[in-house]
């Protein structure tokens, strides 16, 4: 089923809300929950909770059913018990209420007759009625810009980001865990057993929309693989596609099978069809997250040649292996930038090269910028790897955090080579660890992607680069 550009609007920015099965109790999952964290998130619409035995929470008005409310509501949550669901969504046809949204579980993620019917009877009244339903057992739709956060980071953070998840869970971390480095999301769609409005909907849709730059995906399971490869490849052409495919394994598979109801296929095949389709596919949440972040906030790099800015000679040699493990590579520099990196760095103690031994690099502001002036400059290399350390009394003089600095020094940089951030080393200490994680944050929130580990760095950039070669190759 096609999503029109009014359907997207009414989910992801709606003006009312009605939420059917809203129970007296606070301590319950469902439509109260969801009340009130769209009122923490500050959501500016007309909420409407319905439930024939209440006459009010949270200082609303409780509607005894869809009939007696003074408008029709944009968007309805329903959180009644799954027996009950159908008579619902008949009554949402009649007061033609479009645009619904079932949290309820126990439908053909159970694998019995029962449920399995039951989820039958759903797909056909919305056939009936031309109702846009998201689930059933889903989490629904997510939007930080109109406040529709009743989940993940609350109230979140708009950017780039368009999220496709069969599973709720996983896209709450997602979204969290981008909102913590600075990147936001435009709309998240968690929608469970998909069982109107599938995964290759939502990717058509989400292809179509502008305000999105990168989509990632957790999927489960594939309705139709060929269609999702055509459809992927389509897309991946404007904008990437990064996807998180779970049940791959036979543990993965059994649980999978009981949370959507989904059933995973042959992943060794399915792994090289997607690469030829240009779908980028990785393996795990830091994973997704890292690839999010290298392809939603870096431009197309030209090569895979990077220069690695740091200070240690330990440091330098393993991230310079890492990198090259990885597919990407760590070049001479061009005479020109050699001969100055020789007038910057001591003879002694330090080296010349790149990778760059510089201790310098760690304190020195001016220093750094001028070394990424060089690097972009310089035709040997096509993007820029930074070291930063966390400031911590094991330094043999007084350190500050130049974060602010190094942020505000960037916003003059001509260029427009990849960049990016290591904040590396807290080794388990939980004060460290904070730190790195705020020098992190605001480097992401400046627009550089930060990563803890110069492995997790490398490997997202070489997924940026196998992407856009075979782009420009004409590959796909």
């Amino acid at each position: 089923m096609k999503i029109a550009p009014s359907d997207i609007r009414k989910f992801f920015n709606p003006k009312s809300i009605a939420f059917i099965g809203v129970s007296r109790s606070a301590a319950k999952f469902g439509g109260l929950s969801f009340m009130k964290k769209f009122q923490e998130a500050g959501f500016s619409g007309r909420l409407y909770p319905v439930n024939p035995k209440a006459k009010e929470v949270l200082g609303f008005k409780v509607w005894p059913d869809l009939e007696a409310l003074p408008e029709i509501p944009d968007l309805a949550v329903v959180s009644v018990s799954a027996a009950y669901v159908p008579d619902v969504l008949e009554a949402c046809g009649r007061v033609g209420l479009r645009h619904v949204h079932i949290f309820t579980s126990g439908f053909g993620e159970t694998g019995t007759r029962e449920g399995i019917n039951l989820e039958k009877r759903l797909a056909g009244i919305c056939r009936d009625h031309g109702i846009q339903l998201i689930g059933p057992n889903c989490m629904g739709p997510y939007c930080p810009a109109s406040r529709l956060t009743a989940w993940g980071a609350i109230p979140g953070l708009p950017g780039p980001l368009g999220i496709i998840s069969q599973s709720g869970g996983m896209t709450q971390r997602l979204t969290e865990y981008t909102a913590s480095l600075g990147l936001g999301v435009s709309k998240a769609v968690s929608f469970g057993n998909g069982t109107v409005l599938d995964a290759l909907d939502w990717l058509e849709s989400f292809g179509e929309d502008e305000s999105l730059r990168v989509i990632g995906m957790y999927l489960e399971r594939l309705p139709d693989g060929r269609r999702f490869l055509e459809t992927a490849r389509r897309i991946g052409r404007r904008k990437p596609v990064i996807l998180l495919m779970g049940g791959e394994t036979g543990a993965g598979a059994r649980t999978a099978a009981s949370h959507t109801g989904a059933m995973g296929g042959n992943a060794v095949l399915f792994r090289a069809a997607a690469a030829q389709a240009n779908v980028v596919q990785v393996e795990n949440l830091d994973e997704w997250v890292d690839a999010l972040l290298a392809f939603s906030l870096l431009p197309r790099p030209l090569s895979e040649d990077l220069f690695l800015i740091g200070g240690g000679g330990g440091n330098s040699v393993i991230y310079g292996d890492t990198c090259v493990r990885q597919g990407l590579s760590v070049p001479p520099l061009s005479k020109g930038t050699m001969s100055r990196l020789r007038e910057m760095v001591p003879t002694a103690g330090s080296i010349a090269g790149n990778p760059l031994d510089l201790w310098t690099t760690y304190t020195d502001t001016d220093c750094v910028g001028e070394l990424i002036d060089l690097a972009e400059a310089d035709t040997a290399v096509s993007m820029i790897v930074v070291d930063r350390l966390i400031p911590r009394m094991a330094y043999h003089m007084p350190t500050a955090d130049t974060t602010p600095q190094m942020i505000e020094r960037l916003k003059g940089r001509a260029g427009k080579k990849p960049i990016l951030f290591v904040v590396d080393s807290e080794g388990g200490d939980s004060e460290l660890a904070a730190r790195g994680a705020a020098i992190r944050a605001a480097l992401g929130a400046a627009g550089y992607p930060p990563y803890p580990s110069i492995y997790r760095a490398a490997r997202a950039l070489a997924r940026l680069c196998r992407y856009h070669r075979r782009l420009s190759n004409g590959d796909v």
